[in-house]
């Protein structure tokens, strides 16, 4: 049962994070949302900023599994961003890790920031080394910067999520995704 506990706080943690934030995620909020009680909560972590790290690093991680799932797929360079770019996900809730640069407290707490700075700079890295192969191979022509252009893919992505949330809308991430793939498709796809 206590890892159980364990693993239910955690995602109590991460959903909370994500809907309101640091600030508005109590630890009362967290033993209602696992059904856990105060005694557990405190035997498994030394408190929220433990269990809040816990939760960001499961997010971190979650995200980099599903951005692997298709960056290391197979095909273009141009195929596998586009596969990124396009893949499922809830635009009105925007980024769980994303939505955390938002949070005062977290970006306040080096420890807190860590694991939502290294998962976006593992991302820019990674889909930099796909611009570049595209860029090698001569998919990608012209004078671009594979580390611009990744920044401008991860950019693109979380601002696609504030004009979604904003509007109310996925038009305005599907739109903004849209403009970004028509200006890398290849020439021959043009």
């Amino acid at each position: 049962m206590s890892a159980n506990a364990s693993e239910r706080l955690i995602e109590a943690t991460r959903e909370l994070l994500w809907e309101r934030g640091y600030v508005g995620t109590s630890p009362k909020a967290i033993q209602q949302a696992a059904g856990a009680g105060q005694g557990s909560m405190y035997h498994h972590f030394d408190g929220k900023p433990d269990l809040a790290l816990a939760a960001i690093r499961r997010s971190a991680d979650e995200l980099r599994a599903a951005a692997e799932r298709v960056l290391g797929g197979e095909g273009s360079a141009y195929a596998r961003i586009e596969a990124y770019l396009l893949r499922e996900r809830d635009v009105l809730r925007g980024c769980p890790v994303g939505r955390l640069t938002m949070d005062p407290d977290v970006i306040a707490s080096a420890e807190l920031r860590a694991p939502v700075d290294g998962t976006l700079d593992w991302l820019r890295r990674r889909l930099a080394g796909i611009v570049q192969e595209g860029l090698d191979s001569g998919e990608f022509t012209g004078p671009l910067s594979a580390d611009e252009l990744a920044s401008t893919v991860v950019a693109t992505v979380q601002g696609g999520y504030v004009l979604a949330r904003a509007s109310g809308s996925p038009a305005a991430f599907d739109a903004a995704v849209g403009g970004l793939l028509a200006l890398l498709a290849p020439r021959t796809a043009r």
